[in-house]
C-alpha cells in the first residue's frame, strides 16, 4: 500500500517541478525548451509507470507459475 502512495507522490513531484520550470522557461522566452522539458518529464513518468506494470506482470506470472 505504501508503494502505491510513493508512486503517486513521485509522479506529483515530477509534475510540480516541471510545471514550475515550464512557467519560468515560458516567461523567459524559451518556449521550445519548455516544450522539450515537458516531453522529457512525460517520458520519465511513463518509464516509472511501465516499470511498475512490468512488476505487476512478473507478479501475475509468478502467481500462476507460467
Amino acid at each position: 500500500m505504501t508503494m502505491d502512495i510513493e508512486l503517486i507522490f513521485k509522479i506529483a513531484a515530477v509534475g510540480i517541478i516541471v510545471s514550475i520550470l515550464n512557467q519560468v522557461l515560458v516567461r523567459s522566452g524559451r518556449d521550445e525548451l519548455a516544450t522539450m522539458t515537458s516531453l522529457a518529464a512525460l517520458v520519465v513518468v511513463l518509464m516509472i509507470v511501465v516499470q511498475r506494470i512490468a512488476e505487476l506482470f512478473d507478479l501475475i506470472q509468478n502467481l500462476f507459475h507460467f
